[in-house]
């Protein structure tokens, strides 16, 4: 008894003196993991993953923690479903079952605020590379700027996985702050008169048919362009097609809820079994989050230079403050349009066009990963 007391108050002493010397890093972890737990159960931030990184972060840094280490409890979830790409594509399949492409295919020229709202992406991928970051590292930081968090996830598990941590929680913070990134951009790039712009929503039928065939031309087209991104289109894609079938609303419903809500648990776990103090306080992590920041704030500045652009063309019938919706944060993107809107003129309503570039925008973010992924490939370095 009295010799497994001693062996007790020696394991508590040696994590103390760890605490106090090399685990220094883990102490700062351990409050960034509280922080994320705050900000998800009291500030409502995107709480159904931030409070399982949150949870995955306290853990991996507790004092000679082994649940990160090879056969850890974190570890394990890692494996199963992060380094084998499992668990993002599954949230894929979520996302596909939760969109109504409706909108967009009203209204199919809208798919180019999608396009648009990609460039930032590129432009900071850009900008890592002339910053001396290896090219699977680059494209792994630039994938931010889709503001799609499962698509982060993909792309960064698969070719830089020592950065998953810091990516991870770049790009939900960022999609958790778009309500906060997007006004000032729309504000400033546009005039008082264009943000008044009234546009009328002409609600044209689009047949069943079409909804169902939708998702499968885009996978067949996708397919074709970017064969290396098929597994990200075609879960969306499988999502939607389930939906719009109406045959398996069993699968669909479980797929919208109970496959979502585990896969969300595990992924976040995961995520947060990788933000171990050592390895995640860098300044690598700080660049990564700077330049996340610029890849979504380009992305909102080209989509609402677009809808100037398409403003000026059309003799100022489109209101450039939908381009902002043109990124992959969906529906959060259309709804803070339809509030800024409403802030310059009670009367206009722009939501349903918002809500179509906004679906044009998580399919662009797709592609744009998609296409990412090809020309690595062509290039031989994946």
């Amino acid at each position: 008894m009295i010799d497994s007391i001693i062996a007790g108050l020696s394991g508590l002493s040696a994590g103390v003196v760890y605490l106090f010397t090399a685990g220094l890093p883990n102490v700062i972890m351990l409050l960034v993991g509280g922080t994320l737990l705050y900000l998800g159960a009291k500030k409502g931030v995107e709480p159904l993953l931030l409070i399982p990184i949150g949870i995955g972060c306290v853990l991996v840094n507790i004092p000679l923690s082994e649940l990160g280490n090879e056969g850890g409890l974190l570890n394990i979830f890692y494996e199963m479903g992060v380094a084998n790409e499992l668990f993002p594509l599954l949230i894929f399949v979520a996302i596909g079952a939760m969109i109504d492409f409706g909108p967009l295919l009203e209204n199919p020229r809208i798919l180019l605020f999608g396009a648009a709202g990609q460039f930032g992406i590129f432009l900071t991928l850009m900008l890592a590379l002339a910053l001396g970051f290896p090219v699977l590292e680059a494209v792994s930081i630039a994938i931010i700027g889709a503001c799609d968090g499962p698509t982060a996830i993909y792309v960064t598990s698969q070719y830089a996985p020592h950065l998953l941590g810091p990516v991870s929680v770049a790009a939900y913070s960022y999609m958790a702050l778009v309500p906060i990134i997007m006004p000032p951009i729309m504000r400033a790039l546009t005039t008082e008169k264009e943000r008044t712009i009234k546009m009328v929503t002409v609600k044209k039928s689009v047949s069943p048919t079409t909804k169902l065939l939708f998702p499968i031309v885009v996978t067949l087209v996708g397919g074709l362009i970017a064969p290396k991104g098929l597994p990200l289109l075609g879960t969306i894609m499988l999502g939607n097609f389930m939906r719009e079938s109406g045959a398996v609303a069993r699968l669909t419903k479980a797929s919208e809820n109970e496959i979502a809500n585990v896969v969300t648990l595990f992924l976040g776990l995961a995520i947060g079994g990788t933000m171990e103090g050592h390895a995640f306080l860098t300044p690598t992590t700080l660049a990564i989050f700077g330049m996340g920041f610029l890849a979504i704030s380009l992305d909102v500045v080209a989509g609402v230079l677009f809808g100037k652009l398409l403003c000026a063309l059309t003799g100022g019938k489109v209101n450039p403050l939908i381009g902002a919706a043109g990124i992959s944060a969906y529906p959060m993107a259309a709804r803070v349009v339809q509030t800024e809107g409403l802030r310059f003129n009670k009367k206009n309503h722009l939501l349903m066009h918002a809500i179509g570039a906004n679906t044009g925008g998580q399919i662009g973010s797709v592609i744009a990963a998609a296409v990412m992924l090809s020309v690595l490939k062509g290039m031989g370095l994946i």
